[in-house]
């Protein structure tokens, strides 16, 4: 009775091992560039990056031509004179140019903040699917190589970037 006993402990354990942990890959890249709000993303920050650009542009233009045409007046001007209008020339070229490096700086930590607010909301999303798929493991595959090789049946990409992008 007792070698029974073991003998039915024995095969459960053995099956028991052999039943494997739930385990699937996503590929980082290909999920961020199908995912519509990263795209949507994107093309708010373009078009503020090239509101930005045209803005640049105007005022470089603008001081050009206004260096331009002090450059031709200054001929005429006393050396004292032509030297102080030469100073708030300057003086007003700097400040320009601290404007717009501010607006720039602007733009990037605003690129950077909602790329990482995408980023950490993906990544509690895959998290929850996870726990509703009842999966142990999904790992990230990308350039870096934290995934060399994975079988395409374990690929839950294209499942995660329909259940994202269905979650608007």
């Amino acid at each position: 009775m007792n070698k029974i006993i073991l003998g039915v402990a024995l095969m459960l354990s053995l099956a028991s091992c052999q039943q494997g942990q739930k385990i699937a890959f996503v590929d980082n890249s290909k999920l961020l560039d199908d995912y519509q709000e990263k795209k949507d993303l994107e093309a708010l920050l373009k078009g503020k990056i090239d509101k930005y650009q045209h803005k640049r542009d105007s005022i470089s233009q603008a001081f050009q031509v206004k260096a331009q045409a002090f450059e031709a007046q200054a001929k005429t001007l006393a050396p004292a004179v032509a030297q102080q209008k030469y100073s708030e020339l300057a003086h007003e070229s700097q400040l320009l140019q601290q404007q717009l490096m501010a607006e720039e700086q602007a733009i990037q930590e605003e690129s950077r903040t909602k790329m990482d607010t995408l980023l950490k909301k993906v990544k509690n999303f895959i998290k929850e699917y996870g726990k509703q798929h009842s999966y142990d493991f999904i790992l990230g595959a990308n350039d870096g190589g934290s995934v060399h090789y994975g079988k395409a049946d374990k690929d839950i990409t294209a499942d995660i970037v329909k259940a994202l992008n269905e979650k608007k």
